[in-house]
């Protein structure tokens, strides 16, 4: 089968097409014929091998453990292995697998679900890892109906589900930052307002909210809470910076070590899709509440190409790959 391959850490340019054998579904596990699959940061970062303490966690010191990268997806059952009882050849699903940049690949019955209706393979794929940590984000923030809410890189991938989701679950105001040319898409979202960072400060203090969201930021821990109300919560999920060896996760770790101290809630979310997490998003997708935002597709051979866009930061929304 044709598969996206890395035998080295480094740039896009590490991943070729090549042809290497169809695996064989073990015990829990289904075999996937793959329709589309998602991109997503942490495809660049295991990529890269970037911060190096990922390669510390386990994912690889001198080169990647997996060789076929990609876990956001969406196919169709081909085959099941053993003790697999919900799931049956010809099942159309989505959700998160090992290898989903290839043909086939094998996935976890629970970590897959049917694929609403309303979506394309390539809609269903970009869901799970980004719809997820939104989700996830929001219940660590305890988001009030009727509370405000400022998300801190909205046109992202983690960032276009949260205005969504935050709506959803009843925010007052949803207050989205982003730059001025993916503006149209934040508030088409369902934002309340939007603010462009290289005009105005979100963390200036001149508005206060419940709750707020930092994706894939570096803003000063300082200033994150200096726009947060006494008793809001700051939640910070991820961050990019040039850091070597820890990234932009050096914020997480002062988070950590001053919650205890104060009154406001700060948490560092660490998310891992859920199958829980899978039936309400689903649930949500079909009632209209919530549609991924694809900035473009493309297709297998070009993931080297699909994951320098992601890294340029000019996408709006998510990438997929259809195959």
């Amino acid at each position: 089968m044709r598969a996206i391959v890395q035998d080295v850490y480094g740039p896009p340019e590490v991943l070729h097409l090549d042809e290497i054998a169809q695996p064989v579904p073990g015990r829990g596990e289904v075999l996937l014929r793959v329709q589309a699959a998602g991109v997503d940061m942490g495809v660049w970062h295991l990529t890269a091998g970037m911060p190096m303490a990922i390669r510390v966690a386990g994912f690889g010191l001198r080169a990647p453990k997996q060789r076929v990268p990609g876990m956001d997806v969406a196919g169709r059952v081909e085959a099941v292995g053993p003790d697999v009882t919900r799931l049956r050849p010809g099942d159309e699903v989505y959700g998160t697998c090992t290898g989903s940049f290839a043909e086939y690949a094998c996935a976890k019955e629970d970590e897959l679900a049917p694929r609403p209706g309303r979506l394309t393979p390539e809609q269903a794929a970009v869901v799970t890892i980004s719809g997820s940590t939104a989700l996830q984000a929001l219940h660590a923030g305890r988001l009030q109906p009727g509370g405000r809410v400022l998300v801190i890189g909205a046109s992202g991938g983690v960032g276009t589900y949260a205005v969504q989701l935050a709506k959803a679950q009843g925010a007052a105001h949803v207050t989205g930052v982003c730059s001025a040319s993916k503006a149209d898409l934040v508030r088409d979202l369902g934002a309340d307002e939007v603010l462009d960072y290289a005009r105005e400060d979100p963390t200036d203090g001149g508005r206060r909210y419940d709750l707020v969201l930092d994706i894939a930021g570096n803003h000063p821990l300082s200033r994150l809470r200096r726009v947060l109300t006494p008793g809001g919560t700051l939640v910070m999920v991820g961050g990019e910076t040039d850091g070597r060896w820890l990234g932009g996760y050096h914020r997480a770790l002062g988070a950590l070590l001053l919650s205890p101290f104060i009154r406001q809630r700060v948490r560092v979310l660490a998310s891992t899709p859920k199958p829980e997490d899978l039936r309400a998003l689903g649930e949500l997708i079909e009632s209209g509440a919530l549609t991924p935002a694809i900035d473009r597709t493309y297709p297998l051979a070009e993931v080297p190409e699909a994951v320098r866009r992601l890294k340029s930061g000019q996408v709006r929304g998510k990438i997929a790959v259809s195959v």
